[in-house]
């Protein structure tokens, strides 16, 4: 049966992120992170590795918590609302993921244990320019020179490469349509450069170069040709926690502008006296608790072994867009001063855009969605 109540240790732990990133990701954290080449806390990261929220969802034999996806949640929820600026994605859920469903256990021993103590950094490569999210956007090419692999191609929006220990790369290694493996690259290997770029967020991204990059067999993550079934299955549970990044910002978002109306008076009386403003905002308070069901929903099935095969694109989409409708309205509400830097409400509209467009935009969740509904593949 479907159960949506927190228990009390649940409820502790949201507290304690909560009271961590108050401590670590001020609103002033937050900005001077703003298009920095790393772009994240080392005093955070170093936070989240001793609480052992790096290794919330990872193996407890490889030094994890093995926590459920609830607790995942839980923790992106508190991520969104502060926009924590962290490699935790990247590095914790997918590229730590992964190694966790296809990596052999050399791969496993000797990287996971230092992902959930912070001590290493892995982040994807993944999207390419001018290319979709399906597996035919994978393009850039992987080719066995009988001694291993040589890499040749361009990612683009690799977050936090700079900092990252190991690109988790995606190339093909075949015509067919999901003939793409999973290869371990050393971004200071011969042949990679990084080309930091900015993005609407102010985030850290970067385009990643491949020239005949070399790397070994054991480099590879998982069987031949398996690389883009892992993924698929890896990027559920990332679209479900990015779901639930969505939820805490929108949140935050509309309660920082249900505030700001009740303060700011125009007319002689406060905007949010205005009931044509007023239903805006309960049109958003409507949508955002809609979607943090569907997360919650999302994370619970997945918590019991059940398919989130639709329940994370539709999580994703959905909160992604509130998100989205949610801080253009409250940018309308503020009005002109909402759009410069003192105020924070453009700092959460900048950054509902760039998470609606990332780790699947909207129209790849919607294929997913209707591959789902009709019981086929996605192209």
């Amino acid at each position: 049966m479907l159960d949506l109540d927190f228990t009390e240790e649940q409820d502790m732990l949201r507290e304690m992120v909560a009271g961590l990133l108050a401590q670590y990701a001020s609103l002033e954290e937050v900005r001077a992170a703003e298009d920095d080449p790393t772009g994240y806390s080392v005093e955070l990261w170093a936070q989240l590795a001793e609480l052992d929220l790096l290794g919330l969802l990872l193996p407890e034999q490889y030094g994890g918590s093995e926590m459920t996806m609830i607790e995942g949640v839980i923790l992106y929820e508190e991520i969104g609302r502060a926009l924590a600026p962290t490699p935790h994605l990247v590095s914790c859920v997918l590229s730590a993921g992964a190694i966790v469903r296809a990596g052999s256990e050399e791969q496993k021993a000797g990287w996971l244990p230092r992902i959930a103590k912070g001590e290493v950094i892995l982040t994807p490569a993944w999207l390419e320019p001018e290319n979709s999210f399906s597996p035919r956007g994978v393009q850039m090419r992987a080719v066995n020179d009988g001694e291993g692999f040589t890499l040749t191609g361009t990612k683009q929006h690799v977050q936090f490469a700079s900092s990252a220990d190991r690109l988790v790369v995606l190339a093909r290694t075949g015509e067919g349509a999901e003939d793409v493996d999973l290869f371990l690259v050393d971004p200071t290997a011969d042949g990679v450069t990084l080309s930091q770029r900015m993005s609407i967020s102010s985030d850290t991204q970067y385009r990643v170069d491949f020239d005949g990059v070399q790397v070994s067999a054991q480099d590879r993550i998982g069987a031949a040709g398996t690389g883009w079934a892992t993924w698929e299955k890896v990027m559920e549970e990332g679209m479900v926690l990015a779901a639930a990044m969505a939820t805490g910002g929108a949140e935050h978002a509309l309660e920082i502008t249900v505030q700001y109306s009740k303060d700011r008076e125009q007319f002689d009386k406060p905007l949010g006296a205005f009931q044509a403003l007023a239903h805006y905002m309960a049109d958003s308070k409507t949508c955002i608790d809609g979607g943090k069901v569907l997360v919650h929903e999302a994370a619970w099935a997945h918590s019991v072994g059940r398919p989130i095969s639709s329940l994370a694109p539709m999580a994703k989409a959905f909160t992604c867009k509130s998100y989205r409708d949610t801080t253009a309205m409250a940018q309308q509400i503020f009005g002109g001063v909402g759009f410069t830097v003192e105020y924070e409400i453009q700092l959460y509209f900048r950054r509902a855009k760039q998470l609606q467009i990332s780790f699947n935009d909207t129209a790849r969740c919607e294929e997913l969605i209707a591959a789902a509904l009709f019981d086929g593949a996605a192209a």
